[in-house]
């Protein structure tokens, strides 16, 4: 079924999903992180999700903007340390520009994405081949910027393998930024837990709209 866009109530909806998949997978990124990090990460992030569903569930968003900053918020005042910084940054500066924008479609994912991307780089300090969730949202946005004139539901599918591909790509990498650069090459065989939570957002977002889940905040 195609799906070209999205419209506020299905927006929250499909965050609502993401929200309560992540925190699923929180002993998933737990082990992820412990191979190369302190093992905090899947608590942090499951954390940081519960409040964005909390959020979400019992706001009223005017904008796709308006929302995403909201939950970039949360995900900043609760997720704690780095994570918290980059991930809510993603999600607060993604927000910009489109405070007025009232459908999320393939082109406005694309501005999200790029905005996103542009900011965490900034804050970070990271480029691509540093073995950081830069390395699975780099190639996501060149091919979101590909596919702005395609269905949500398409363009989010091809975004999310690209992400996976960028993801996997960690395993191969030193990571030369935050605790993981302490250990140097023994991170070599782990993806970036970040990386791996970078793609999960993207892969919840593409499963909402191609399996057109009906709109709940249960």
């Amino acid at each position: 079924m195609i799906k070209s866009r999205l419209s506020i109530e299905e927006t929250k909806a499909m965050f609502i999903f993401v929200s309560k998949s992540i925190i699923q997978k929180k002993d998933m990124l737990t082990k992820a992180d412990k191979a190369i990090g302190d093992g905090d990460h899947g608590v942090n992030m499951a954390r940081g999700f519960e409040n964005v569903e909390k959020t979400l569930k019992k706001e009223e968003f005017s904008s796709i903007g308006n929302m995403l900053n909201k939950i970039g918020m949360s995900l900043l005042t609760n997720v704690g340390g780095a994570a918290g910084a980059i991930f809510g940054t993603l999600f607060r500066e993604g927000a910009t520009g489109l405070e007025e924008v009232i459908v999320l479609n393939s082109e406005i994912l694309a501005k999200m994405l790029t905005n996103g991307l542009q900011a965490v780089k900034k804050r970070g300090k990271a480029k691509p081949g540093d073995k950081t969730m830069v390395d699975a949202l780099e190639p996501a946005v060149i091919k979101a910027k590909e596919l702005i004139g395609k269905p949500l539901n398409e363009a989010l599918k091809a975004i999310t393998q690209q992400a996976e591909r960028g993801m996997q790509d960690t395993k191969n990498m030193i990571a030369k930024i935050g605790k993981a650069k302490t250990i140097g090459k023994r991170t070599i065989g782990h993806p970036d837990p970040g990386a791996v939570s970078m793609y999960l957002i993207l892969k919840f977002m593409a499963e909402f709209v191609n399996n057109n889940y009906k709109y709940s905040q249960s």
